[in-house]
Protein backbone atom coordinates (compact mmCIF):
# COMPACT_ATOMS: atom_id res chain seq x y z
CA UNK A 1 0.00 0.00 0.00
CA UNK A 2 1.66 3.60 -1.01
CA UNK A 3 0.81 6.43 0.96
CA UNK A 4 -1.44 8.12 -1.05
CA UNK A 5 -3.78 5.00 -0.80
CA UNK A 6 -3.08 4.89 3.40
CA UNK A 7 -4.11 8.57 3.19
CA UNK A 8 -7.57 7.76 1.03
CA UNK A 9 -8.26 4.96 3.59
CA UNK A 10 -8.02 7.15 6.41
CA UNK A 11 -9.28 10.09 5.67
CA UNK A 12 -12.66 8.15 4.35
CA UNK A 13 -13.22 6.76 8.55
CA UNK A 14 -15.82 8.65 10.17
CA UNK A 15 -15.23 11.54 12.53
CA UNK A 16 -10.95 11.70 10.75
CA UNK A 17 -8.81 14.61 10.53
CA UNK A 18 -5.36 14.63 9.37
CA UNK A 19 -3.07 17.17 10.50
CA UNK A 20 0.81 18.26 11.23
CA UNK A 21 1.05 18.39 15.08
CA UNK A 22 4.84 18.28 14.90
CA UNK A 23 5.49 19.86 11.97
CA UNK A 24 5.43 19.72 8.15
CA UNK A 25 7.11 15.87 7.83
CA UNK A 26 4.84 13.97 9.85
CA UNK A 27 1.33 13.68 8.92
CA UNK A 28 -1.05 12.54 11.74
CA UNK A 29 -4.59 11.35 11.49
CA UNK A 30 -6.73 11.77 14.56
CA UNK A 31 -10.30 10.37 15.52
CA UNK A 32 -12.29 12.93 17.01
CA UNK A 33 -8.82 14.68 18.41
CA UNK A 34 -7.38 11.26 19.22
CA UNK A 35 -3.81 9.84 17.21
CA UNK A 36 -4.80 6.96 15.82
CA UNK A 37 -1.56 6.93 12.88
CA UNK A 38 1.40 8.84 12.52
CA UNK A 39 3.52 8.39 9.52
CA UNK A 40 6.76 10.94 8.29
CA UNK A 41 6.95 11.92 5.22
CA UNK A 42 11.04 12.23 4.94
CA UNK A 43 11.62 8.84 5.38
CA UNK A 44 12.60 7.06 1.97
CA UNK A 45 10.46 3.98 3.66
CA UNK A 46 6.76 4.48 3.94
CA UNK A 47 6.25 3.29 7.50
CA UNK A 48 3.52 4.28 9.74
CA UNK A 49 2.79 3.93 13.76
CA UNK A 50 -0.47 2.40 14.38
CA UNK A 51 -1.93 1.77 18.15
CA UNK A 52 -2.32 -1.64 18.83
CA UNK A 53 -3.79 -3.79 21.69
CA UNK A 54 -0.37 -4.75 23.60
CA UNK A 55 -0.87 -8.69 23.64
CA UNK A 56 -1.65 -8.29 19.99
CA UNK A 57 1.60 -6.22 19.40
CA UNK A 58 4.05 -8.42 20.65
CA UNK A 59 2.00 -11.23 18.54
CA UNK A 60 2.48 -9.44 15.51
CA UNK A 61 6.28 -8.10 16.17
CA UNK A 62 7.02 -12.14 16.87
CA UNK A 63 5.14 -13.19 13.64
CA UNK A 64 5.88 -10.15 10.66
CA UNK A 65 9.28 -8.69 10.30
CA UNK A 66 7.10 -5.75 8.98
CA UNK A 67 5.98 -5.05 12.45
CA UNK A 68 8.34 -3.72 14.98
CA UNK A 69 7.52 -1.88 18.47
CA UNK A 70 6.61 1.73 18.05
CA UNK A 71 9.45 4.42 16.99
CA UNK A 72 9.55 7.55 19.38
CA UNK A 73 6.31 5.99 20.90
CA UNK A 74 4.70 3.91 23.76
CA UNK A 75 6.79 0.68 22.58
CA UNK A 76 3.50 -0.86 24.49
CA UNK A 77 0.62 0.12 22.44
CA UNK A 78 2.59 1.24 19.31
CA UNK A 79 3.66 -1.04 16.50
CA UNK A 80 5.93 0.82 13.73
CA UNK A 81 4.00 -0.97 10.28
CA UNK A 82 6.24 -0.90 7.55
CA UNK A 83 3.90 -0.73 4.01
CA UNK A 84 5.94 -1.61 1.06
CA UNK A 85 7.06 -4.58 2.20
CA UNK A 86 5.12 -7.56 1.17
CA UNK A 87 2.15 -7.00 3.97
CA UNK A 88 -0.61 -7.50 1.55
CA UNK A 89 -3.50 -4.20 1.41
CA UNK A 90 -6.46 -6.33 3.16
CA UNK A 91 -4.25 -6.31 6.15
CA UNK A 92 -2.51 -3.32 6.54
CA UNK A 93 -6.40 -1.80 6.24
CA UNK A 94 -7.04 -4.83 9.29
CA UNK A 95 -4.59 -3.05 11.38
CA UNK A 96 -5.27 0.42 10.88
CA UNK A 97 -9.13 -0.67 11.39
CA UNK A 98 -7.78 -1.89 14.67
CA UNK A 99 -6.32 1.46 15.72
CA UNK A 100 -9.07 3.22 14.66
CA UNK A 101 -11.09 1.09 16.99
CA UNK A 102 -8.89 1.16 19.81
CA UNK A 103 -8.77 5.11 19.91
CA UNK A 104 -12.38 5.18 19.64
CA UNK A 105 -13.82 2.68 21.95
CA UNK A 106 -11.03 4.49 24.66
CA UNK A 107 -13.31 7.91 23.75
CA UNK A 108 -15.61 9.33 26.11
CA UNK A 109 -19.36 7.33 25.77
CA UNK A 110 -20.60 11.43 24.60
CA UNK A 111 -17.77 11.57 21.57
CA UNK A 112 -18.45 8.26 20.73
CA UNK A 113 -22.06 9.06 20.23
CA UNK A 114 -21.31 12.27 18.54
CA UNK A 115 -19.10 10.29 16.90
CA UNK A 116 -22.14 8.16 15.66
CA UNK A 117 -24.11 10.36 14.64
CA UNK A 118 -21.76 12.34 11.89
Amino acid sequence: MNIETFRAYCLAKKGVEETFPFGEDTLVFKVMGKIFAITGLDSDTFRVNLKCDPDRALELREEYEDIVPGWHMSKKHWNTVFFENGLSAAFLKELIDHSYDLVVSSLPKSVQQELQSL
